[in-house]
């Protein structure tokens, strides 16, 4: 057995048992808290990170966590969880149910473990290195379109991508492209790995928000990472694609450099 399948176990059953503690708040006209970035906070964000967090430290005290709600623990440690207890709270509380839990676990500065559960459609995708990505229990991957014409795109908040100096990058996309959707958050991360669209990014992002997703699509056949082609959840930003695709991709967005 992999050393680490027992952490993808505990990634998978955390987030799981978490998700399953949202679905009491979803839907329920639940009011959230606004922070200092205009982001929606709920009481279920909270509750949900404090289970995940209250779940890995007692299965592994020794390592690190770091979340969205709570910040980080054990800064130092080598092995460091990274927890975002509903990823897509806008959607939550507007009861779309396209959010997420999400945890991965970044071991000597590289994400090993990954999983992603999605309690509204009760989807989850995981994966570990060298053990594949799966999806609710089926392995997957990427799709194997070969050009972007006929790719589907998707992205969180397309009003970001000028505000984030990413406009004529994503408009370049989109034309490329055969189909654009949205209402994704890290939903759209998971459609990547799982074979249902091409292309997923986002100009903004923070590291709790990308968390599994550099193992998942690695496993699955696929990239996560910056928009110049690096796999990190540190950049501010963040791309999933296939391998295949990922070179049309980058050439497309060096073209539109600048904004």
């Amino acid at each position: 057995m992999s050393e680490l399948q027992p952490f993808l176990d505990q990634a998978i059953a955390a987030a799981y048992e978490a998700g399953r503690l949202t679905l009491g708040y979803f839907q329920t006209e639940i009011t959230p808290e606004f922070k200092a970035d205009d982001t929606p906070v709920t009481v279920a964000d909270r509750k949900a990170e404090a289970l995940i967090r209250q779940r890995l430290e007692a299965a592994f005290p020794d390592h690190g966590v770091i979340g969205e709600e709570y910040g980080e623990h054990l800064p130092e440690a080598s092995h460091r969880w990274i927890v975002d207890p509903i990823d897509g709270t806008k959607a939550f509380v507007r009861g779309v149910p396209l959010y997420g839990v999400l945890i991965g676990l970044e071991i000597e500065g590289r994400i090993e473990v990954g999983a992603a559960y999605f309690p509204g459609l009760d989807e989850m995708v995981y994966a570990g290195s060298g053990l594949g990505c799966y999806w609710n229990g089926r392995r997957c991957r990427v799709r194997d379109t070969d050009h972007l014409d006929r790719a589907v795109v998707s992205c969180t908040d397309p009003g970001r991508f000028d505000r984030y100096g990413r406009g004529d990058a994503w408009r370049r996309l989109s034309e490329a492209s055969y189909h654009r959707t949205g209402w994704s958050d890290g939903y759209g991360y998971a459609l990547v790995a799982t074979g249902r669209i091409e292309l997923m990014c986002d100009p903004i992002m923070s590291p709790w928000d990308a968390g599994p997703f550099p193992v998942i699509l690695r496993e699955a056949g696929g990239y996560f990472g910056d928009w110049s082609g690096a796999e990190t959840i540190y950049a501010s930003e963040g791309l999933a694609t296939t391998q295949t695709l990922l070179p049309e991709v980058l050439r497309l967005i060096e073209g539109a450099a600048g904004g």
